[in-house]
């Protein structure tokens, strides 16, 4: 089966992984990235610059993935000056793990999402994701002021 070139200005089909582990925590693309920009500023709050992400945010993940593991992923120094965060050698075996599953599965799947690929209609366009379809719709509250 022939692949159709990628139409001009879309984006190529891709997979994305995220781990969802049985204790309720979970990996994912997003996670990595700020991972790796912490690596590399060293700090959570240049992280958080560099991402785009809150600092609150950024935080809260620090925290979240410290705490899904029995062993830390950030060692953080507290403190205005000389402050900052680290990964730790777990931190490091967890990313090297993630993108080991990550490029498995890109080559497990390159075929199947070849031929999806190819049955892609060509002029359809997004109006919005299957999960802001999902989301309650807000009722609107009766006014307190009536006119007469």
């Amino acid at each position: 089966m022939r692949e159709r070139p990628a139409a001009k200005g879309t984006k190529p089909s891709s997979v994305e992984l995220i781990v969802r582990f049985g204790n309720g925590g979970r990996l994912t693309m997003e996670d990595l990235a700020l991972i790796e920009a912490i690596r590399k500023e060293r700090s959570i709050l240049g992280a958080s610059r560099v991402t785009g992400v809150s600092y609150r945010k950024c935080w809260l993940t620090v925290d979240a993935l410290n705490r899904t593991f029995e062993t830390a992923v950030f060692a953080t120094h507290p403190g205005r000056r000389g402050g900052g965060a680290d990964l730790t050698p777990f931190g490091e075996r967890l990313v090297a793990l993630y993108r080991s599953m990550e490029r498995r599965s890109r080559t497990a799947t390159a075929q199947a999402v070849a031929e999806l690929t190819a049955s892609l209609n060509p002029v359809y366009q997004a109006r919005a994701s299957a999960e802001v379809a999902e989301w309650p719709q807000p009722r609107s509250k009766p006014s307190r002021w009536r006119r007469s």
